[in-house]
């Protein structure tokens, strides 16, 4: 019968206040900055990832969280307690690496009682805990056998399962801990992760460049590009309301078509047409683009006019590549509906057709 769980440390509240790190010890210009100035608070409970592509500084802002590295300023905060120079291991945190931490010489049973035992615990408390967290993450079976037999999934199971095992934690941080795993084993991996917080109700921050692993994990999700946090939500967030062009770019499949635009008298002119939009240009001045999603593209009768390029099967609906006036336009067509060969015209939804100025959403630059 399945071990009831008991709560033995309340998770902490995270802050991180006025942040920012740089490798080199006389930074002078943006780029020096692996993280830009930034000012973050987490709940505890909650589970949220870092997203974004390789070198935009989520890994050193997880390690920053640890205590791996000591920032070049700001603070890091636990429950309002100021913990920025405190080691690792005076921070009460887990942390589940890219590639599997194991002892090969070790049994499975071994492998997840370490931390327990290393920390004085009660054999009889080790045993009951570790076969709490076998069971909930399928290892039950192998617990007497040897990690070096184990595949890399069986090995990244051990790794999370040490990294789940000790109750006494503030938080669980993961560095891309599915990137070793094959496709099939990560779509399970994952939603087990998912289950078991939803279980321990465990802080857990994830890092990742993979946006369905961060969709599909997180309440709330911080896009980084850059050393810079470029907005801060919920995946319904991030994928109806981009507050930056990189955003819309990076989440979706394809992603959000991004279009070089004119203002003329505040109105959007775009493939010679006035388009009308959700939002306004408000006295900003910079590079203007509009911003849209594939799925809320249609062929009309009336429109701008297109050239369709390309069409690519998806599944359950088409990918159709086309040219506006030199502009290459994406849009999802469902397999039930025709695609015109000739005088193509295109219509945008007006509300999710957004202005962007130097890339941010116009109007309102922020996080939120």
């Amino acid at each position: 019968m399945p071990v009831q769980q008991t709560v033995a440390f309340e998770m902490a509240k995270i802050t991180l206040s006025g942040l920012a790190h740089s490798y080199l010890p006389s930074p002078v210009k943006p780029q020096d900055w692996a993280l830009k100035r930034l000012d973050i608070e987490w709940q505890n409970g909650g589970a949220y990832a870092l997203l974004g592509p390789s070198g935009c500084g989520k890994t050193t802002l997880l390690n920053v969280i640890s205590g791996l590295l000591t920032p070049s300023q700001g603070k890091v905060l636990f429950d309002d307690k100021d913990v920025t120079v405190l080691q690792p291991d005076q921070r009460h945190i887990a942390q589940v690496f890219q590639f599997p931490v194991v002892y090969d010489t070790m049994t499975v049973f071994d492998n997840l009682a370490f931390p327990l035992r290393n920390r004085g615990l009660p054999e009889d408390q080790v045993k009951t805990r570790v076969h709490t967290i076998a069971e909930m993450i399928d290892l039950t079976s192998m617990l007497k056998k040897r990690a070096s037999g184990l595949s890399a999934d069986g090995k990244q199971k051990i790794s999370l399962g040490r990294g789940l095992v000790r109750e006494d934690v503030n938080a669980i941080l993961f560095d891309e801990p599915l990137t070793v795993i094959d496709p099939h084993l990560k779509f399970l991996l994952r939603a087990k992760l998912k289950e078991l917080h939803q279980r321990f109700n465990n802080t857990m921050i994830y890092v990742t460049h993979d946006q369905t692993e961060a969709l599909t994990f997180a309440d709330q999700v911080v896009v980084m590009n850059m050393g810079e946090i470029v907005q801060i939500g919920t995946p319904v967030e991030l994928f109806e309301k981009p507050q930056h062009t990189f955003v819309g770019h990076f989440i979706g499949s394809p992603g959000m078509n991004v279009l070089p635009c004119d203002i003329d008298n505040g109105a959007v002119m775009f493939g010679g047409r006035k388009l009308a939009t959700t939002n306004k240009i408000t006295g900003q001045s910079g590079k203007t683009e509009i911003g849209i999603r594939p799925e809320f593209i249609k062929f009309t009768k009336t429109g701008i006019a297109a050239k369709i390029i390309k069409v690519a099967d998806a599944g359950r609906f088409n990918i159709v590549q086309a040219d506006c006036h030199g502009t290459r336009i994406n849009l999802l067509a469902m397999k039930s509906e025709s695609i015109p060969s000739e005088n193509v015209k295109l219509s945008f939804d007006p509300k999710n057709t957004r202005i962007y100025v130097d890339g941010w959403l116009a109007g309102e630059r922020g996080l939120q």
